[in-house]
Protein backbone atom coordinates (compact mmCIF):
# COMPACT_ATOMS: atom_id res chain seq x y z
CA UNK A 1 0.00 0.00 0.00
CA UNK A 2 1.05 3.48 -0.76
CA UNK A 3 1.37 6.04 2.07
CA UNK A 4 -1.56 8.09 0.82
CA UNK A 5 -3.78 5.01 0.86
CA UNK A 6 -2.70 4.21 4.43
CA UNK A 7 -3.52 7.76 5.48
CA UNK A 8 -7.00 7.69 3.89
CA UNK A 9 -7.75 4.26 5.39
CA UNK A 10 -6.65 5.45 8.82
CA UNK A 11 -8.78 8.57 8.51
CA UNK A 12 -11.85 6.55 7.51
CA UNK A 13 -11.35 4.10 10.40
CA UNK A 14 -10.93 6.95 12.88
CA UNK A 15 -14.10 8.62 11.71
CA UNK A 16 -16.01 5.30 11.74
CA UNK A 17 -14.92 4.27 15.23
CA UNK A 18 -15.34 7.76 16.59
CA UNK A 19 -18.97 7.87 15.46
CA UNK A 20 -19.79 4.38 16.79
CA UNK A 21 -18.50 4.94 20.31
CA UNK A 22 -20.99 5.94 23.00
CA UNK A 23 -18.71 8.29 24.94
CA UNK A 24 -18.20 11.91 23.97
CA UNK A 25 -14.64 11.79 22.74
CA UNK A 26 -13.16 14.42 20.49
CA UNK A 27 -12.77 13.20 16.96
CA UNK A 28 -10.34 14.07 14.28
CA UNK A 29 -13.02 16.15 12.61
CA UNK A 30 -13.58 18.10 15.83
CA UNK A 31 -9.94 19.01 15.97
CA UNK A 32 -10.04 20.06 12.33
CA UNK A 33 -13.12 22.26 12.69
CA UNK A 34 -12.91 25.96 13.26
CA UNK A 35 -14.32 27.05 16.57
CA UNK A 36 -15.83 30.44 17.34
CA UNK A 37 -13.76 32.14 19.96
CA UNK A 38 -13.66 35.64 21.26
CA UNK A 39 -10.33 36.87 22.43
CA UNK A 40 -10.85 39.19 25.35
CA UNK A 41 -8.10 41.60 26.07
CA UNK A 42 -7.28 41.54 29.75
CA UNK A 43 -8.09 44.84 31.42
CA UNK A 44 -5.00 46.25 33.01
CA UNK A 45 -5.38 47.13 36.65
CA UNK A 46 -4.81 50.88 36.73
CA UNK A 47 -4.21 52.35 40.16
CA UNK A 48 -5.37 55.90 40.99
CA UNK A 49 -3.25 55.77 44.15
CA UNK A 50 -0.13 55.01 42.13
CA UNK A 51 -0.91 57.85 39.70
CA UNK A 52 -1.41 60.27 42.60
CA UNK A 53 1.81 59.22 44.30
CA UNK A 54 3.73 59.53 41.04
CA UNK A 55 2.40 63.07 40.59
CA UNK A 56 3.29 63.95 44.18
CA UNK A 57 6.89 62.85 43.74
CA UNK A 58 7.44 64.31 40.27
CA UNK A 59 4.75 66.59 38.81
CA UNK A 60 3.58 65.18 35.50
CA UNK A 61 4.68 61.61 36.21
CA UNK A 62 1.10 60.61 37.05
CA UNK A 63 -0.04 61.94 33.68
CA UNK A 64 2.68 59.88 32.00
CA UNK A 65 1.52 56.82 33.97
CA UNK A 66 -2.00 57.46 32.65
CA UNK A 67 -0.60 57.74 29.10
CA UNK A 68 -1.72 61.38 28.81
CA UNK A 69 1.60 62.62 27.49
CA UNK A 70 0.08 65.73 25.94
CA UNK A 71 -0.58 67.06 29.46
CA UNK A 72 3.09 67.09 30.45
CA UNK A 73 3.93 70.47 28.86
CA UNK A 74 0.79 71.95 30.40
CA UNK A 75 1.74 70.70 33.87
CA UNK A 76 5.30 71.99 33.61
CA UNK A 77 4.17 75.36 32.24
CA UNK A 78 1.47 75.71 34.90
CA UNK A 79 3.97 75.06 37.68
CA UNK A 80 7.08 76.55 36.06
CA UNK A 81 5.74 79.99 35.10
CA UNK A 82 4.50 80.95 38.60
CA UNK A 83 7.68 79.47 40.07
CA UNK A 84 9.78 81.67 37.79
CA UNK A 85 7.80 84.74 38.87
CA UNK A 86 8.09 83.71 42.52
CA UNK A 87 11.88 83.53 42.27
CA UNK A 88 12.06 86.82 40.35
CA UNK A 89 9.80 88.59 42.84
CA UNK A 90 11.84 87.13 45.72
CA UNK A 91 15.04 88.69 44.27
CA UNK A 92 13.37 92.07 43.85
CA UNK A 93 11.84 91.81 47.34
CA UNK A 94 15.26 91.10 48.86
CA UNK A 95 16.79 94.07 46.99
CA UNK A 96 14.13 96.52 48.23
CA UNK A 97 14.15 94.97 51.72
CA UNK A 98 17.90 95.57 52.03
CA UNK A 99 17.52 99.15 50.75
CA UNK A 100 14.61 99.84 53.13
CA UNK A 101 16.57 98.34 56.02
CA UNK A 102 19.52 100.65 55.31
CA UNK A 103 17.18 103.61 54.98
CA UNK A 104 15.46 103.12 58.37
CA UNK A 105 18.48 101.98 60.43
CA UNK A 106 18.98 105.51 61.78
CA UNK A 107 22.59 105.75 60.64
CA UNK A 108 23.14 108.61 58.18
CA UNK A 109 26.44 107.07 57.04
CA UNK A 110 24.70 104.08 55.40
CA UNK A 111 23.47 104.74 51.88
CA UNK A 112 21.29 102.38 49.85
CA UNK A 113 21.33 101.99 46.06
CA UNK A 114 18.07 103.96 45.68
CA UNK A 115 19.23 107.03 47.62
CA UNK A 116 18.01 110.13 45.81
CA UNK A 117 15.91 108.03 43.42
CA UNK A 118 13.13 106.67 45.68
CA UNK A 119 11.73 108.01 48.90
CA UNK A 120 11.24 105.87 52.00
CA UNK A 121 7.52 105.57 51.22
CA UNK A 122 8.29 104.44 47.66
CA UNK A 123 10.72 101.82 48.99
CA UNK A 124 8.04 100.55 51.39
CA UNK A 125 5.47 100.50 48.57
CA UNK A 126 7.80 98.51 46.29
CA UNK A 127 8.61 96.16 49.17
CA UNK A 128 4.91 95.47 49.75
CA UNK A 129 4.29 95.06 46.01
CA UNK A 130 6.97 92.41 45.53
CA UNK A 131 5.98 90.67 48.78
CA UNK A 132 2.37 90.37 47.57
CA UNK A 133 3.41 89.15 44.09
CA UNK A 134 5.86 86.63 45.57
CA UNK A 135 3.20 85.22 47.89
CA UNK A 136 0.64 85.03 45.09
CA UNK A 137 3.14 83.24 42.86
CA UNK A 138 3.88 80.64 45.53
CA UNK A 139 0.14 80.13 46.09
CA UNK A 140 -0.31 79.53 42.35
CA UNK A 141 2.58 77.04 42.33
CA UNK A 142 0.91 75.16 45.20
CA UNK A 143 -2.51 75.20 43.53
CA UNK A 144 -1.18 73.92 40.22
CA UNK A 145 0.80 71.25 42.06
CA UNK A 146 -2.41 70.07 43.78
CA UNK A 147 -4.37 70.27 40.49
CA UNK A 148 -1.67 68.09 38.91
CA UNK A 149 -2.22 65.41 41.56
CA UNK A 150 -6.02 65.61 41.33
CA UNK A 151 -5.89 65.42 37.53
CA UNK A 152 -3.69 62.31 37.64
CA UNK A 153 -6.03 60.65 40.12
CA UNK A 154 -9.19 61.44 38.12
CA UNK A 155 -7.58 60.28 34.87
CA UNK A 156 -6.54 57.02 36.54
CA UNK A 157 -10.10 56.46 37.81
CA UNK A 158 -11.44 56.98 34.27
CA UNK A 159 -8.63 55.04 32.55
CA UNK A 160 -10.74 51.95 31.84
CA UNK A 161 -13.98 53.85 31.32
CA UNK A 162 -15.57 52.84 28.01
CA UNK A 163 -15.15 55.45 25.34
CA UNK A 164 -17.88 55.72 22.72
CA UNK A 165 -17.78 58.17 19.82
CA UNK A 166 -21.54 57.87 19.31
CA UNK A 167 -22.48 59.35 22.68
CA UNK A 168 -25.08 62.08 22.20
CA UNK A 169 -27.71 63.95 24.14
CA UNK A 170 -30.89 65.15 22.53
CA UNK A 171 -33.62 67.24 24.15
CA UNK A 172 -36.96 66.59 22.44
CA UNK A 173 -40.41 68.05 23.06
CA UNK A 174 -42.82 65.46 24.40
CA UNK A 175 -46.61 65.11 24.58
CA UNK A 176 -47.87 62.07 26.46
CA UNK A 177 -51.25 60.77 27.56
CA UNK A 178 -51.44 60.32 31.34
CA UNK A 179 -53.37 57.62 33.20
CA UNK A 180 -56.43 59.90 33.69
CA UNK A 181 -56.61 60.74 29.94
CA UNK A 182 -54.99 64.16 30.12
CA UNK A 183 -52.25 65.44 27.86
CA UNK A 184 -48.92 66.03 29.55
CA UNK A 185 -46.53 68.43 27.81
CA UNK A 186 -42.83 68.62 28.49
CA UNK A 187 -39.40 67.69 27.29
CA UNK A 188 -37.63 64.37 27.07
CA UNK A 189 -33.89 63.90 27.32
CA UNK A 190 -32.72 61.13 24.99
CA UNK A 191 -29.25 59.73 25.58
CA UNK A 192 -27.72 57.61 22.82
CA UNK A 193 -24.80 55.47 23.89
Amino acid sequence: MKPIQIFILTLVLLVFFANTSKAQKPTLLDSLSISDTIKVKKVRNHSPTKASLFSMVVPGLGQAYNKKYWKLPIVYAAIGVPLYFAVTNQKEFNKYKAAYGLRVDGDDATIDEFDGVLSQENLKSNLDYYQRNKDLSYILVGLFYVFNIVDASVDAHLFNFPKNDNLSFNLQPSIELTSNNELSKGFRLVINL
